[in-house]
């Protein structure tokens, strides 16, 4: 319960008594260099908060294939889901500037909600079909911009090892923009927070970074059901890794 109590205490100062100060200095990076300066000074600003929240939260961390990843253009992450972790360690390991979709409910929050704006972060409606395809829109214009998205084609978090069905609209973010897409393997996030709420416990946890799939050198069919594809590709580095965990 102390690593629970002592990580919200470093979360609200930072909300608290940092946040304003520093959403002065990143409008005024965005308006003298640009917004690409600022979303990377974001971006650098939250990863470090996210650092400390898992050498806080007694993590250990072991990643594989980050060299898959391509460096020069922006790229669709595709996840697994188990845990709040999945998002605190994926905005560490990202090369390059990275938006995740995230719930639309989130939006409301505030402070968090403005990091995220700052950050890249795209809110999806899942109950309005309409609201949804203007997230997936959006995602695609930034992709082509060069901004690297981040979903999990789950829809919210599994609570057992297997996935549950991956959602095959998110999927148009690679179809329409042209990006790779790289599979990502979460194993032992849940075991930090979710799985003994409200206490954090250290534990390790694994993260697998796959092969970028290219649309471009998919058969028609493949393409079709894409979302089960990257679901079976996930499901299997999961069940592979975790007896190691």
């Amino acid at each position: 319960m102390l690593r629970f109590i002592v990580i919200i205490l470093m979360i609200v100062i930072f909300f608290l008594v940092f946040s304003l100060p520093l959403y002065l200095i990143l409008w005024i990076v965005g308006k003298l260099k640009g917004l690409e300066t600022r979303s990377r000074f974001a971006q650098a600003i939250v990863a470090f908060i996210f650092r400390l929240i898992i050498k806080l939260a007694g993590v250990k961390l072991t990643v594989h294939g980050l060299e898959h990843v391509p460096k020069d253009k922006a790229i669709v992450y595709v996840a697994n889901h188990r845990g709040f972790f999945d998002i605190i360690i994926g905005y560490t390991l990202v090369p390059g500037i990275t938006g995740f979709i995230a719930k639309k409910e989130v939006q409301h929050v505030p402070f968090l909600s403005w990091w995220m704006y700052f950050v890249n972060c795209l809110f999806l409606d899942r109950d309005n079909l309409k609201e949804g395809l203007k997230t997936i829109l959006e995602g695609i214009k930034r992709l082509k911009n060069g901004i690297s998205i981040f979903v999990f084609p789950e829809g919210t978090r599994s609570r057992t090892d297997r996935m549950l069905p991956f959602k095959e609209g998110t999927m148009k973010l690679a179809e329409k923009s042209g990006a790779p897409i790289v599979p990502v393997t979460f194993v032992g996030t849940g075991d930090i927070f979710e799985n003994q709420f409200p206490r954090v416990r250290p534990g390790h946890i694994i993260v697998d970074f796959g092969q970028p799939v290219y649309m471009q050198e998919l058969e028609k069919e493949e393409k079709r059901h894409l979302g089960a594809k990257m679901q079976e590709t996930i499901q299997n580095t999961y069940d592979l890794l975790f007896p190691q965990k």
